[in-house]
């Protein structure tokens, strides 16, 4: 099969958060099981457009409503990613260094999604299927279904994946013009609570909806930033499928951004190598036990809760534990975390800001990930922190409930209910008593590395969908 992904991230081109990860990593896997999966993406301003080799394969004109764009499409020449990847380039939307956060992400996707849907049309063959990763693609199974320049792409499956759907991408009916021709009578499928909501959109017209786990999914019906009951209605052409991680990226015993490798025979001297290394450079003591948070510091990850619950943990420790956090995201939150290293000097620190290298070797060299998420569709980084044997502490909900156990039934982590000051501050607590059982610690560590978070599943089961 020939299957053509479509996102707005895809590692190590352009990453944000989770679905760069997927998108990175799932067009190799099935490429592995015999296909032919590709990925289609924005041309951002980007170091990695800079760093390696392209050959432009598609030159031409969009357009976007009144106004004409130019548009050329790159592809990779040396399969560096696994899968061949294609960059579109439209000068003056997508060619800035940033992935999000400009007043006209309306129309630097709308004409994304677009130049993609001329490009394929114009193909002398049709692909089989194409995957469309959240709101920012969401577009394209509604215009190749309706609008009449893509009739010819009208019987090709489309499949939707929700990474995260609290973010659906509205814009209202002003802009309406700016989509390609179709017949007015289906603009129904556009709408969604009086707006035009892409999200939306792709629920009703892909040929199958994905979600990255299987709570996730259970937990939409409830909980979808007002898309609860068209989700419902949905339900039938419905499934979750849970991410995997990249096990050649994430494998501690090659990681070149570690200050020490290790492996499961090894994972007792390189972990604490690691720790050591890292407590250096932010001034902690590698002899207390190491908490950390990584991630984007925003309500849906229970990041507003952070201040208080470290200050309180810290204030009542007597300096027994250590706490590191690498973060971006709410100015309020960094700030106030910011606040606690004047607070707390030895046992805490921050890193505010985006840094791949440091994540890698926080996994490798903390003792406990926290994960107090409200809204967490799969996560990934409780599974990095598995696979390089740091224990999760984490909330059940959504992915996090699919993929790691508490330790209380027999599991490899530790599992609270609410994200709330006092149910987190309990967990940590548990934790720092698993902490001073070594033999405890040391038999979960030794069960978590071993377990498969590896996408060689995941992948096959998007492939049997694409076959449904």
């Amino acid at each position: 099969m020939e299957i053509i992904h479509l996102s707005a991230e895809c590692y190590p081109v352009a990453k944000v958060g989770g679905l760069g990860d997927v998108v990175g990593a799932l067009p190799k896997y099935q490429n592995k099981l015999g296909h032919f999966a590709k990925v289609v993406m924005p041309a951002y301003a980007v170091p990695f457009l800079q760093q390696n080799e392209f050959e432009v394969v598609y030159d031409s004109w969009g357009r976007l409503g009144n106004d004409n764009f130019p548009v050329r499409i790159f592809r990779e020449k040396t399969n560096k990613m696994g899968f061949d990847l294609f960059l579109v380039h439209i000068a003056g939307l997508t060619d800035r260094e940033k992935v999000y956060g400009y007043a006209d992400d309306t129309e630097r996707f709308l004409a994304f999604q677009i130049a993609v849907l001329d490009w394929i049309s114009q193909w002398e063959h049709r692909p089989d299927v194409i995957h469309c990763h959240d709101h920012h693609t969401g577009l394209v199974p509604f215009m190749m279904g309706n609008c009449h320049a893509y009739t010819r792409l009208k019987d090709i499956p489309s499949i939707l994946t929700i990474h995260n759907a609290q973010y659906q991408g509205q814009f209202g009916w002003d802009k309406l013009f700016k989509i390609p021709a179709f017949d007015l009578r289906k603009s129904g499928l556009l709408e969604w609570d009086k707006d035009i909501n892409p999200l939306a959109a792709a629920i009703k017209c892909a040929w199958k909806v994905t979600t990255v786990s299987e709570s996730y999914l259970e937990e939409l019906s409830q909980e979808a930033n007002g898309l609860q009951s068209l989700l419902a209605a949905e339900r039938w052409k419905s499934s979750g499928i849970l991410n995997g991680i990249d096990t050649v990226v994430w494998d501690p015993n090659t990681d070149p951004m570690l200050n020490k490798n290790f492996q499961l025979k090894t994972a007792e001297k390189g972990k604490k190598a690691n720790k050591e290394a890292l407590c250096a450079v932010f001034n902690l003591n590698p002899d207390k036990p190491l908490f950390t948070f990584i991630g984007r510091l925003v309500a849906e990850k229970g990041a507003d809760l952070l201040p208080d619950i470290f200050h309180n943990t810290l204030a009542h420790s007597q300096g027994n534990v250590n706490i590191l956090v690498l973060g971006s995201g709410d100015p309020v939150v960094e700030s106030r975390l910011s606040e606690l290293k004047n607070w707390f000097p030895g046992s805490y620190n921050v890193y505010v800001g985006y840094n791949e290298q440091l994540s890698h070797q926080i996994y490798a060299g903390a003792d406990f990930l926290l994960m107090p998420s409200r809204v967490e569709p799969c996560g990934l980084n409780q599974l990095y922190a598995l696979r390089y044997g740091t224990i999760p502490v984490v909330r059940r909900i959504g992915g996090l409930k699919d993929t790691v156990t508490d330790i209380g039934d027999g599991g490899f982590g530790i599992c609270h209910d609410q994200t709330s000051i006092a149910d987190v501050g309990h967990a940590i607590g548990r934790a720092y008593e698993l902490y001073q059982n070594k033999k405890q610690k040391k038999a979960i560590i030794h069960y978590s590395m071993q377990l498969d978070h590896s996408w060689d599943r995941a992948a096959q089961r998007y492939i049997d969908l694409y076959q449904m």
